[in-house]
């Protein structure tokens, strides 16, 4: 690797070291005299979850003893803590002084679970959001099979998926995660294993938005995927997962053919092992929808480990996410978040690279395209106003507690994105009709949320791009 790069890298790690101990340093308490000691710990309503899984989740433990200062937050924070683990709807926790005593507090916890096991019939679009689905309205380009999902398997909090998808992408797969294996809850495993392929690929971009080769009669791209992964939790909020991922992929000579730099030397079938590391830091109050709190990672991702034969992959890039959402009191809470990659100077086939425009990174207002690019930086603001604080509507005809409450609150946001993107480096170079990557990014607007249970989150958005372009857009989770 180029001395440049690997500077590059190091400096990237560093400065995300930095803004942890920096800017997330512990809060200083002030002293507080009168104590608390932690009696008994009284669990209701957990039918399928293991009452250890709930324990682990509390930032206070029996016996322990904690200042009457603190004792709120940690009540606070341990209800959070339960309702981010995905496993129940709602969390409530009291306390009460047996006997009269002055010191000594018992803790009642009632959590209504979820349900757990979903198999229902898959019918999604296959575009990269929904927005650039809707815009063509094709349904050729949906989705469409059978999703297995069973959640806190054995009450262990485990996690099985199953995914039987055809239509516009065709992946047959099965994830088990397993966040514990030890007694005191901080090791965990997990592995994948699937099968992907596809009659239609993005071959390439023109005019910062992709270009699709279609084969009716043969699937122009096909990969076997496998990974397995460990995992440390440290205490309650940072945990680190790695992962060692293989695929084999095979693309079609009409596909490359339509791309010179969609493999390296114009390769067919390729395989290799990917090194994946995540280092994350997650202090928010509502992981779905966060109000209050921060959140960091940092990603290191190896494709090509020089394991295999003629091994040609060999690309490394790290990313970092730093997001921080605040109360400015009353009703008004603002966020803030900056996500930025950095890439090794190594030629990046196309099929491997991601610049702007995937999942959660990209700018509003530019949704229906794509910057290609080994280096970008993302910046994004939302100053948002709590419309209806959030309500409670209960179902009568359903009996079940795991449907009959619906809780749901509306918010109005103000937003301003920014962004810049380093353009792609390529074996061979041809003209390039883009005009995204090498020049700032910027996207302003206002928009509607609405949050719901089951961790549903539904923008409702109108924004406006630095092209002078404007449009109404609809996103199915959280921007920031």
């Amino acid at each position: 690797m180029p001395m440049k790069s690997t500077l590059y890298l190091r400096y990237s790690v560093f400065a995300s070291v930095f803004l942890w101990f920096y800017i997330f340093s512990p809060p200083v308490f002030s002293q507080d005299t009168s104590k608390v000691i932690i009696g008994k710990i009284c669990i209701t309503g957990n039918k399928v979850t293991k009452e250890r899984i709930i324990l682990r989740e509390l930032t206070f433990g029996k016996g322990d003893t904690v200042s009457w200062g603190k004792w709120g937050i940690m009540l606070e924070k341990s209800r959070q803590n339960l309702m981010n683990a995905a496993l129940f709807n709602f969390v409530e926790i009291d306390t009460l002084r047996p006997n009269d005593s002055l010191a000594i507090t018992d803790v009642q916890i009632k959590v209504t679970e979820r349900w757990y096991t979903w198999p229902f019939p898959i019918f999604q679009f296959g575009d990269r959001n929904f927005n650039t689905w809707w815009k063509t309205k094709d349904f050729s380009r949906l989705d469409y099979g059978l999703f297995l999902q069973q959640f806190n398997f054995l009450g262990r909090k485990q996690t099985i998926n199953l995914r039987l998808l055809y239509g516009y992408d065709e992946n047959y797969s099965l994830i088990y995660d397993i966040p514990y294996i030890n007694r005191r809850q901080t090791l965990g495993t997990g592995f994948a294993i699937g099968y992907a392929r596809n009659h239609e690929v993005p071959y390439s971009t023109e005019n910062d938005k992709l270009k699709f080769y279609k084969d009716e009669n043969a699937y122009p791209k096909t990969d076997f995927f496998s990974w397995f992964q460990l995992s440390y939790r440290f205490g309650i909020y940072e945990s680190l997962i790695m992962q060692l991922h293989y695929d084999k992929y095979h693309f079609s000579d009409s596909l490359i053919y339509k791309n010179n730099n969609y493999s390296l030397h114009n390769a067919t079938d390729i395989e290799y092992f990917t090194f994946y590391l995540l280092f994350k830091a997650d202090h928010r109050d509502y992981k779905p929808y966060p109000l209050n709190g921060y959140y960091f990672d940092y990603e290191l991702t190896k494709n090509g480990l020089g394991i295999m034969k003629n091994e040609k992959t060999n690309v490394l890039f790290s990313k970092f996410t730093l997001r921080n959402f605040w109360k400015l009191g009353g009703r008004f809470y603002f966020a803030s978040g900056l996500t930025a990659k950095v890439s090794s100077d190594n030629i990046q086939p196309y099929f491997l690279q991601r610049g702007l425009g995937y999942q959660r990174d990209f700018v509003r207002g530019y949704e229906y395209y794509v910057a290609d690019g080994q280096n970008y930086f993302l910046g994004k603001f939302n100053f948002k106003y709590q419309l209806v604080r959030q309500q409670i509507y209960k179902l009568p005809f359903l009996k079940t507690e795991k449907f009959n409450r619906i809780p749901y609150a509306f918010y109005l946001n103000l937003f301003s994105d920014f962004a810049y993107v380093k353009s792609l480096r390529y074996e061979n170079h041809d003209t390039f009709t883009n005009s995204l990557p090498d020049s700032w990014l910027n996207g302003n607007g206002l928009g509607i949320d609405f949050v719901t249970y089951y961790d549903k989150v539904i923008r409702l958005e109108y924004s406006v791009n630095k092209k002078g372009e404007s449009g109404f857009f609809i996103h199915f989770m959280t921007s920031i």
